[in-house]
């Protein structure tokens, strides 16, 4: 039987389309049957539960229909008369862009001796002085290894003392082969870039260095020891925020068969991010990676959160939960496909951001301005956020939906994290979601999807130092592999030095 998938004709999808909405409608009349016969049969109230079977089926061909068809974004038309348009953006294509980062290499083209010759009277051209047609040109140089001999000068007096030899330049293993800078390379081709080890070797074989994927593994893990000071201070600086973000997901360890799924818990400041990998996904976990926080924890739902910062015989959790409105925003749009009234609170949620997007953002200010728009920030929300959100509680209140619906679990997911979707009304510092970590953790996610996981628990310590001193460098503005080795050469130098990512701008 030929699958939907490899049909390319039109007509015969058309076809196929026909014949499955008619066996789609036989299947429904079958189902009415059966349903109500068995409602008859219990003694049941056959008309609801009618109502229920049809509502779960309308869900489940709805969620069909979107996987094949729909379009993979969240993104809906501007319904609200706050929502802005859409920002012009730079046309996209082959057009010529700047390069200011690219050092420019002047070539000048000569005719040949035998084209020197004019095509009109016959005569000898002449070069014209400072005239040239100029066009850019984008080339690639190909990336070289180079073998450094080292030769350390020997030093002699005339009085036959002891003689001198001049210092030995930083090594990452003492005795070792490969340069500091040599391993901050494949730790940016693998973290930063998220080409696995494996691949590493084809490429630098290539371009001639012949080197194994266990050595390239050894110059990671010996980086990684001396950085390791500098990974643990980033949870500090992490936690010194009065506001963090927290998220997790899985991640396999490939010690044994298809592996055992791990999972990255990860937390975020505005200007840090620290990833640690743990093998459960348990409240028990949660409570670990929050530790003693005390400040507000922006998440979504998962339940690991709220048992983690409950009330404990210690007395009251330290930590606040906020709740993030961007997947309250996500049921109710996965909820829309059969239920059209959710277009209403997915209106009154762009009203909010669209309140949101005309604020400034206090985390990138300091002193005096920080201030000024902290204070703006929680002027505007109480003046126009804050009825926003009441509205959005009345029409949630006034809904009757079917146990079990997606438009049920949409309300009840709303209704049972409300207390922490208001925390942004009376702290400014709390944005409207989640985005933040969610999107310091897409090189986590590339990185798992290119090679897969860690092949040791040792590999997934390193793989969660790496991501975290890397994107904390992005988030910094500072040029990662920059850091990467300025962190080094100091720890290597001073052992136990902590160097963290430079802010600029």
């Amino acid at each position: 039987m030929t699958r939907l998938e490899h049909i390319t004709d039109v007509d015969a999808v058309r076809q196929v389309a026909v014949l499955l909405e008619a066996e789609n409608g036989r299947l429904h009349q079958r189902i009415e049957q059966l349903v109500q016969e068995n409602a008859q049969l219990k003694g049941l109230d056959g008309t609801a539960q009618l109502q229920l079977e049809m509502e779960r089926l309308k869900e489940q061909l709805a969620a069909l229909q979107h996987m094949h068809f729909g379009k993979s974004s969240e993104k809906r038309r501007p319904d609200s008369p706050l929502a802005k348009p859409p920002l012009s953006r730079p046309q996209r294509g082959h057009g010529p862009r700047a390069q200011p980062e690219l050092p420019v290499q002047e070539v000048l083209l000569p005719l040949d001796e035998a084209d020197k010759v004019c095509g009109l009277c016959g005569s000898e051209l002449h070069e014209w002085k400072g005239q040239t047609e100029d066009a850019d040109e984008v080339t690639v140089v190909e990336r070289s290894f180079v073998l450094k001999r080292l030769k350390r000068q020997k030093y002699r007096c005339g009085h036959g003392c002891a003689p001198v030899t001049a210092p030995a330049p930083p090594r990452l293993i003492p005795g070792g082969r490969y340069s500091v800078e040599f391993a901050v390379h494949v730790a940016l081709m693998k973290y930063g870039f998220h080409l696995p080890l494996a691949r590493q070797e084809k490429l630098y074989a290539r371009e001639g260095l012949v080197v194994e994927g266990q050595t390239l593994w050894d110059q990671l893990d010996a980086l990684a020891h001396h950085l390791e000071k500098s990974y643990e201070a980033l949870l500090a600086e992490v936690f010194s925020s009065p506001l963090i973000h927290a998220d997790e997901t899985h991640w396999l360890l490939l010690d044994k068969g298809p592996g055992t799924r791990w999972y990255v818990w990860t937390v975020a400041s505005p200007h840090a991010v620290y990833h640690r990998m743990f093998p459960s996904r348990s409240g028990a976990t949660a409570k670990t990676v929050l530790g003693n926080y005390e400040g507000v924890v922006l998440v979504d739902g998962y339940a690991a959160y709220q048992t983690a910062t409950k009330s404990g015989a210690d007395g009251p959790s330290p930590a606040v939960l906020a709740f993030c409105w961007a997947h309250v925003r996500r049921k109710f749009f996965e909820a829309e496909r059969t239920k059209p009234v959710c277009r209403e609170v997915l209106s009154l949620i762009g009203q909010l951001y669209a309140i949101e997007a005309d604020l400034p953002n206090p985390h990138a200010l300091t002193g005096d301005a920080r201030a000024a728009a902290l204070a703006h920030r929680l002027a505007v929300r109480q003046e126009k956020s804050a009825p926003v959100v009441q509205r959005i509680r009345e029409w949630a209140l006034e809904q009757r939906s079917l146990p079990g619906s997606a438009f049920r679990k949409a309300l009840e997911y709303m209704h049972n994290l409300w207390r922490g979707l208001t925390v942004f009304l009376a702290n400014p510092l709390v944005p409207l979601d989640n985005n933040h970590v969610e999107r310091q953790m897409r090189d986590v996610v590339l990185g798992r999807k290119n090679h897969y996981g860690s092949k040791s628990e040792r590999g997934t310590k390193v793989a969660a130092l790496f991501y975290s001193l890397i994107e904390t460098a992005k988030l910094r503005g500072e040029d990662p592999g920059d850091y990467l080795l300025r962190a080094a050469l100091a720890a290597i130098k001073n052992p136990g030095t902590v160097s963290l990512p430079c802010s600029h701008g």
